[in-house]
C-alpha cells in the first residue's frame, strides 16, 4: 500500500470515527445566564458536545459520564440550587452531551446558573442567528422574517437574506412550521427587546419565535449584539 493511500485509508477512518461530520463548531462556557463569559474556543465537528468539552476545559462528570458535575472546578449542587446546562444553537438540550454530535456551525453553549425560579429555558436569544441557520442536529427548519410595520420592510428583507428566510407582512399565523423572527417597530431611542421562545408543547428541533421590538435596520446590521445573553430586555 502506498503512503498516499495509507494517508487517505487513515483520514477516511478518522471521519468515519467522529460521525462523519467536518468542519467546525464553537464552544461557549458562560456563568450567570451569560453575564460572566469564562471561555470561546473553536472545536472540530464530529465530536460528541461532551467531547467537545472536555478537550477545552477540565471536567468531571456524574451518572456513568453522561452529565457534567463540574467545569474547570465549578460544581453544580443540589442544595445551592446551580447546576450547568447546556444549549444548542439556542436550543436547551433534551439529552446527555455524550450524545449529540456537533455538526459544522453548531454552537455549543454551557451556562452555570441558579435554577431555583426557572429549571428550564427551552430557547434563548444568545446564540442569535441561530437556530435560524444551522438548526439542531444537522437539521435547519424553513425561516421567516415577519414586519409589522410597512417601515421595516426593507430591513426585514436584509435579515431575511441573512437567515436564509423570506420577509412576509402577514401576521395572520404565528404557528407555524417555520422559525419565526418578528420585528416589532419601536421607537426611536428606545431600548432594544430580544426574546425567544415556542409553543409549550414543542421542544427541541421545533419552531422558535423570536421576537425584536426596536430598531430593525439596526438590528440587520448588529446580528449578535445579544450574544451570551438569554433574553434582552424581557
Amino acid at each position: 500500500m502506498t503512503t498516499r493511500l495509507v494517508a487517505a485509508t487513515l483520514a477516511v477512518a478518522a471521519l468515519v470515527g467522529c460521525g462523519g461530520t467536518r468542519g467546525r463548531a464553537t464552544l461557549w462556557v458562560t456563568k450567570d445566564r451569560g453575564a460572566h463569559v469564562v471561555l470561546v474556543r473553536h472545536v472540530p465537528a464530529g465530536l460528541t458536545a461532551m467531547q467537545a468539552l472536555d478537550r477545552v476545559a477540565k471536567i468531571t462528570t456524574r451518572y456513568g459520564g453522561r452529565y457534567v458535575q463540574s467545569i474547570n472546578g465549578v460544581a453544580g449542587s443540589l442544595a445551592a440550587h446551580n447546576d450547568w446546562f447546556y444549549f444548542v444553537n439556542g436550543y436547551e438540550a433534551d439529552r446527555s452531551a455524550s450524545e449529540y454530535r456537533l455538526h459544522d456551525g453548531d454552537i455549543e453553549w454551557w451556562d452555570f446558573r441558579d435554577w431555583t425560579h426557572a429549571l428550564r429555558q427551552q430557547v434563548v436569544v444568545g446564540a442569535f442567528p441561530e437556530p435560524f441557520l444551522h438548526g439542531w442536529s444537522g437539521k435547519r427548519l424553513p425561516s421567516r422574517v415577519v414586519y409589522v410595520s410597512p417601515r421595516d420592510r426593507a430591513a426585514a428583507r436584509r435579515l431575511a437574506a441573512a437567515l436564509h428566510a423570506r420577509a412576509t407582512g402577514r401576521v395572520d399565523s404565528l404557528r407555524t412550521h417555520e422559525n419565526t423572527l418578528v420585528l416589532i417597530h419601536a421607537p426611536v431611542g428606545a431600548k432594544p427587546i430580544f426574546i425567544a421562545d415556542q409553543w409549550p408543547d414543542d421542544g427541541v428541533g421545533d419552531p422558535v419565535r423570536f421576537r425584536f421590538s426596536g430598531d430593525a435596520d439596526w438590528l440587520a446590521t448588529h446580528l449578535t449584539f445579544a450574544r451570551f445573553r438569554y433574553e434582552v430586555g424581557g
